[in-house]
């Protein structure tokens, strides 16, 4: 007999197509880029600093025996939470933020070296890009699962009390796909009652 094969996992990264995953990695790039330019770009002018693409892409920036450095990395660091807000938005499912937040990354990493001319040596950099993937992976998968564990409204409203102060009994009364009919004799329809009464005097 053929072996059959193991079905994948739910959530696995087989379970969408090539050309949803790639333009959702171009997506969370773009964004990851972007806010790290508006965070950079306000620190710079608050700071006074010469503004300059180095900030962004090259890793020689960022080093931890100088106030630059360390402002840099904070920022950076803000910039893996508010990363994790669109990994909230794009994927919202918590198997596969880990997979993401460090295609993120990796991506950052060939673009800082083709960008300096060089793979980062700078331990200060490395060690920010750990914190950094593992920041936005916790946030993610904590913000994905907490919306995956919301209830479900499948159109139901809750009890909600009428105008006397009494709560609805055991849903009777109430019609499926209406906005009417609330009443406990199911009379709340008033308009086809008297439609029915001015047809019973004619």
């Amino acid at each position: 007999m053929p072996r059959r094969r193991r079905p994948p996992r739910p959530g696995a990264l087989a379970d969408l197509s090539p050309t949803r995953i790639l333009s959702q990695i171009i997506v969370l790039q773009l964004a990851y880029y972007a806010c790290a330019a508006v965070l950079i770009l306000f620190t710079a002018l608050v700071a006074g600093k010469e503004i300059s693409t180095d900030l962004l892409f090259s890793w020689r920036s960022l080093r931890g025996d100088t106030t630059v450095g360390w402002t840099l990395g904070l920022v950076w660091v803000l910039n893996s939470l508010t990363c994790a807000i669109f990994i909230l938005l794009l994927i919202a499912r918590s198997k596969l933020v880990l997979d993401f937040a460090l295609t993120i990354h990796f991506i950052h990493l060939i673009v800082t070296s083709l960008y300096s001319h060089a793979i980062p040596t700078n331990l200060f950099w490395w060690a920010l890009q750990i914190c950094s993937a593992a920041l936005m992976t916790s946030l993610g998968v904590w913000a994905c699962q907490w919306r995956e564990l919301r209830p479900i409204n499948f159109g139901s409203k809750p009890g909600v009390r009428q105008g006397n102060g009494s709560a609805p009994d055991d849903g009777v009364g109430e019609t499926r796909g209406r906005g009417r009919g609330r009443g406990r004799d199911g009379a709340g329809e008033y308009e086809m009652v008297n439609m029915n009464e001015e047809g019973n005097t004619v």
